[in-house]
């Protein structure tokens, strides 16, 4: 099974902290949507022989499009690729677009799945992120998208300046009393060329410590394990039969393609990205030409990448496959790098399988660097 992943480039306006590609001028948008189209069309048989399991609408704000728009490019893919009976479509949305309206047109159409971004309940954080919605909308808009959708995710960011462990406790509540099945979290970084950057760049901003965001994460962790989710990867946690199908692939190094401008691809022995600048990428689906940049991935591309991703989930790296995919040479590196993160419980195997402990879950990337192989091809 495989996934797509279509990017809407489009934003009202510019979250201080986001270094995705988008961009505030909609003029664009129709022939945009007709560009998308057209790539699904150009790469059909990249996915010969494949069913597609999932469809994600990322950004950018895909909830930006009309919901034709989003049909159309639902009925394209349908079109040129095999597609599964029932599967994931999920749509990114931010909480100022989900009128009422807005949300039984989403309903009627093929989206199962909804993904919002509302990072906080409170007006101070939206304000300092520069979020397009406020917190009455925050709200607003999960009472009336439960009536419709079974399906739900919410975004939150922790590690917030000035986020007391209060008022992130405060925030995980409201998310809770939504009856909410899934929740992503993801702890606020500083980025390059963002205006957060910048904010701190000049002293207006003190970001908080690692100390006080790993204090958020477990919190997070704690509270909603305590309320029946499971932590299945460091930003995700979902209730039993509600994780993302979509992101679990990605996880687990299965088949997407990434459809429109900055979008990313995998399909086990290449990645490949899209061009980041709309025009031309418009202009470049318009010749018949993927602006796509391609990278032929080593073993040992291959290898950091299963540590890396594997560590950051609940279902952790195996040993074996390390030994069988890649060479028993690398299956000796990686126990010797991981015996001090053993001895610090910060790691533990479980049979064939090396996972973080609870412990070790926040500081998974930092593991996994340390597993890395740098030379050995």
């Amino acid at each position: 099974m495989s996934g797509i992943y279509i990017h809407i480039p489009f934003c009202k306006q510019a979250c201080h902290y986001c270094d995705f590609h988008f961009s505030t001028s909609l003029g664009k948008k129709e022939t945009m949507v007709n560009a998308l189209c057209k790539e699904l069309e150009l790469r059909k048989e990249e996915f010969s022989g494949e069913s597609v399991a999932t469809i994600y609408f990322g950004g950018g704000t895909p909830s930006v499009l009309d919901t034709s728009e989003i049909e159309q490019l639902i009925a394209a893919v349908h079109e040129h690729y095999d597609v599964i009976g029932n599967p994931e479509i999920t749509l990114e949305a931010n909480p100022d677009d989900l009128s009422e309206e807005k949300i039984l047109q989403l309903a009627a159409s093929p989206i199962n799945r909804l993904s919002i971004g509302i990072q906080s309940f409170f007006e101070e954080d939206l304000e300092l992120m520069n979020r397009a919605h406020n917190a009455l909308e925050a709200e607003k808009c999960l009472q009336l998208a439960s009536q419709y959708f079974n399906n739900i995710s919410i975004d939150l960011i922790y590690g917030m300046p000035n986020m007391t462990l209060e008022r992130w406790k405060q925030n995980i509540k409201k998310a809770l009393g939504f009856g909410i099945p899934h929740i992503s979290s993801y702890a606020l970084t500083v980025e390059p060329k963002t205006a957060l950057a910048k904010f701190v760049e000049d002293g207006l901003i003190t970001p908080t410590t690692d100390e006080e965001t790993q204090e958020h994460f477990n919190l997070l962790n704690d509270t909603l394990l305590a309320a029946g989710f499971d932590c299945y990867e460091i930003s995700n946690f979902g209730k039993p039969g509600y994780y993302s199908q979509n992101n679990s692939a990605y996880w687990q190094q299965k088949k997407y393609i990434g459809i429109g401008p900055s979008a990313h691809s995998f399909d086990g022995v290449q990645r490949g990205w899209n061009i980041d600048n709309n025009p031309k990428y418009i202009k470049s689906i318009a010749q018949n030409i993927l602006p796509m940049e391609v990278e032929v991935l080593s073993s040992t591309d291959k290898y950091n990448e299963y540590i890396m991703t594997g560590l950051r989930t609940i279902w952790g790296v195996s040993l074996n496959r390390i030994a069988t995919e890649f060479g028993p040479k690398y299956k000796e590196y990686a126990l010797l790098q991981a015996d001090k993160f053993l001895e610090e419980h910060l790691l533990f195997v479980d049979g064939d399988l090396l996972k973080t402990t609870k412990k070790g879950m926040f500081l998974a990337d930092g593991i996994a660097a340390d597993l890395f192989m740098v030379n050995l091809k």
